[in-house]
Formats: structure tokens, C-alpha cells, sequence
């Protein structure tokens, strides 16, 4: 088991760096979003995301480890994407899709990251890691759930995503 722990302690220097990726990210999203909606669920998000790294320092003590990054690749690029996206000049509804998109890979890349280093901390028995990692992945997935319902409900149904279709 000792190369299970070693693979979480891993995991979480990369699940580290990724949030640090995405707390210096997300204010730049907040800027560049439309609607208010939008802009709240990003500046909500942050905060959250700062909560995720206080997590990921108290699991890190748990087990022992001093909290250390691993550079996150998948983030660096899921984010460097989105930048490209950003700079090919939409604006309005269609850049708020644009954010939203890009947003919503970062939260599945996430969701991924943390479900698999629960549950290694679950068979290791690491339970008080394994309940932090949970409590992250939860707001993980519904930070998702909520861009879906924006992007779903609110762009489209207001009309707003209307305009996103047609140009």
C-alpha cells in the first residue's frame, strides 16, 4: 500500500498547484463575464476554491506531508485553452458560453482528480483525508451543476443564449 499513498501524495501536490492555477485564473473570468449571474457564480467559485487549498493543506498535514505542488499540466492547459478562446474577440452571450464552457472543463477535470484521490484515501484508510477530499468534490460538482443551470436556464431561456446562436 505504500505505493498507493505515495500515488495520493502525488495526486495531491498536483490537485495543489491546480487550484493555485485556478484561484490566480478566476478573477480574470469574473472581468471578462457579461452577466451578472455569470460573475457571481465565478466570484462564489473563488472563494471556494480558496477554502479547496486550505483543504488540501489540512490532508497534506494529515498524512504527515509538508503541502507542496506538483505543476499541474491538465489545468495549465484546460486554462491556457480558454485564454485562446477568450482572444478570439466574442463578447456578450457568446463569450458568457464561452466562460462557462471553459469553466465547466476545469470543474470536470476536478471532479475526476478529487473522486480518485478520495477514494485512495479511502482504501488507505486515510478516513479524515478521504472526508476533506469528499467535502471538495461535492462543491466541485455542484460549482458544476450550477454553471449547467446558468448556461441552461438562464442563458438560453432569457433570450441572451439566443443571440450566442446566431453570430
Amino acid at each position: 500500500m505504500s505505493d498507493l499513498r505515495n500515488l495520493l501524495t502525488e495526486q495531491l501536490q498536483d490537485l495543489y498547484d491546480a487550484e493555485q492555477q485556478i484561484i490566480k485564473a478566476l478573477p480574470k473570468m469574473v472581468a471578462a463575464a457579461n452577466d451578472e449571474e455569470v460573475r457571481t457564480a465565478f466570484e462564489e467559485h473563488l472563494e471556494e476554491t480558496r477554502g479547496h487549498v486550505e483543504r488540501l493543506e489540512r490532508a497534506f498535514e494529515l498524512m504527515d506531508k509538508t503541502a507542496e505542488s506538483k505543476p499541474c499540466k491538465g489545468i495549465r492547459g484546460i486554462l491556457s485553452e480558454g485564454e485562446e478562446a477568450l482572444e478570439k474577440g466574442v463578447n456578450g452571450a457568446v463569450k458568457d458560453a464561452l466562460l462557462i464552457a471553459g469553466a465547466q472543463r476545469v470543474e470536470h477535470y476536478e471532479i475526476a482528480a478529487y473522486g480518485t484521490a478520495a477514494s485512495w484515501a479511502d482504501e488507505l484508510d486515510l478516513d479524515d483525508v478521504a472526508d476533506l477530499l469528499g467535502e471538495t468534490l461535492d462543491e466541485e460538482e455542484e460549482a458544476d451543476s450550477k454553471l449547467t443551470k446558468i448556461a441552461e436556464g438562464g442563458l438560453v431561456t432569457s433570450g441572451v443564449n439566443e443571440s450566442a446562436k446566431t453570430r
